[in-house]
């Protein structure tokens, strides 16, 4: 019989210890990224390092040195990649010197991950995107282009596309990006919103049929009528990312806009740390030190209970699970478990899962029934990496954690 690993968090009940804090991860293997421009100075880069970041953004070419000694990555930010009119694009030849000029500005300075090209294009401009990024890539091979989608609901009209499956599609096909980049912001009200969980299985279903993987922009700061920034909501968009096969978080953003009711991004306006900047760095060391596993695991499928949102999957179709109980103490009335289950295999074929509590307010204990029933769970420590037996007070999850 196969064992089967089980992603969890817990707290360790040493006190006074500490586990050493993860290797970073290659962005190249899963990206934790900043959205938004890179900063110049030093000592931000710094901080976003200390914080988990390992890609600092859209950077411009006279910073690039300073990404570099942080130990960061960045997309580059040009004209000469990006300041084009994408309907009316310059012939070939005038993008080709363009694009060798910037090459030899940028020689073969390793922070370069590749080039900022445009955020949530309309389906008409995709051929003049695709256009320019064959040109950078033939001119500097291995660096990637970067545009980033849309998000799930917005409507045929705004995205040039008859669907929405259609238009990530275009990504692939037309831009030939060799990662999904899209961004989808659904917390509200205390709640997640359905949408998010839709977003996800539709990115998923291309991610694996095109061999694309993909990186979720996903919320960290308050704006509009979003909620404010927790430990709960980093939590859950991070774990439930992961538990749909990402291979990449981007936070919308880390530095706070000067404009609206925009507040408590992880860098204030006056370019102090806010509570946000500690709650990014609890949840970023997780992702480093799961993403060791995480990125050999092949995404199998993934399920919810007991509410099954649009175009996603019941608990009943698990091929490992059969069942999962979340109870509560002290508590009057005690509240129904809300949570959904990724399901992977590794190279060895050993079966994973990842249960993620939905629940933002509320901590469960949980009890999970395998298909067959008995079979022995692990845990991968979200803190270390390594895999430990589960057992002693592993079997809670935090609002909106997640436990592999």
């Amino acid at each position: 019989m196969k064992s089967l690993p089980c992603l969890l968090a817990f707290a360790s009940l040493a006190t006074g210890q500490w586990i050493a804090q993860p290797q970073p991860v290659d962005p190249r293997q899963f990206a934790i990224m900043a959205w938004g421009s890179s900063p110049s100075d030093p000592e931000q880069l710094r901080l976003m390092k200390e914080a988990g970041l390992n890609i600092t953004g859209f950077c411009r070419v006279a910073d690039l040195e300073k990404v570099r000694a942080a130990g960061l990555w960045c997309f580059v930010s040009d004209k000469r990649a990006n300041g084009y009119d994408w309907e009316k694009l310059p012939p070939d030849a005038e993008i080709r010197r363009n694009a060798q000029e910037l090459a030899r500005e940028i020689g073969d300075n390793p922070a370069v991950l590749g080039f900022y090209l445009r955020d949530e294009p309309h389906a008409s401009l995709m051929p003049g995107l695709g256009r320019v990024a064959a040109i950078l890539a033939e001119v500097m091979p291995g660096k990637w282009p970067y545009v980033n989608l849309f998000p799930y609901r917005v409507s045929p009209e705004r995205l040039g596309t008859p669907t929405y499956e259609a238009y990530v599609r275009m990504l692939v096909d037309v831009i030939k990006q060799p990662f999904i980049s899209y961004d989808n912001y659904s917390l509200v009200g205390g709640e997640m919103l359905d949408y998010f969980y839709t977003n996800l299985e539709i990115i998923r279903k291309i991610s694996l049929e095109t061999g694309k993987p993909f990186w979720n922009c996903v919320l960290a700061n308050a704006h509009f009528n979003y909620m404010e920034p927790s430990d709960a909501t980093f939590n859950i968009q991070a774990y439930a990312t992961l538990a749909y096969g990402g291979r990449g978080i981007q936070y919308f953003t880390y530095f706070t806009p000067h404009i609206g009711n925009y507040r408590l991004g992880a860098v204030d306006w006056f370019g102090n740390r806010t509570a946000t900047w500690d709650m990014l760095r609890r949840i970023n060391l997780q992702l480093h030190a799961l993403a060791p596993t995480i990125t050999r695991l092949r995404s199998l499928g993934v399920y919810h209970y007991p509410d099954v949102p649009d175009q996603c999957h019941y608990l009943a179709e698990s091929r490992f699970v059969a069942g999962v109980e979340m109870t509560q103490r002290f508590v009057r009335p005690p509240v129904m478990g809300r949570f959904l289950v990724g399901e992977f295999e590794d190279p060895q074929g050993r079966p994973y899962i990842l249960l993620v509590n939905k629940d933002l307010n509320n901590s469960f204990q949980f009890r999970i029934r395998t298909k067959p029933e008995g079979r022995k769970l692990f845990r991968v420590s979200p803190y270390s990496g390594r895999e430990e037996p589960f057992g002693r007070e592993m079997d809670w999850l935090a609002p909106g954690a997640g436990v592999l």
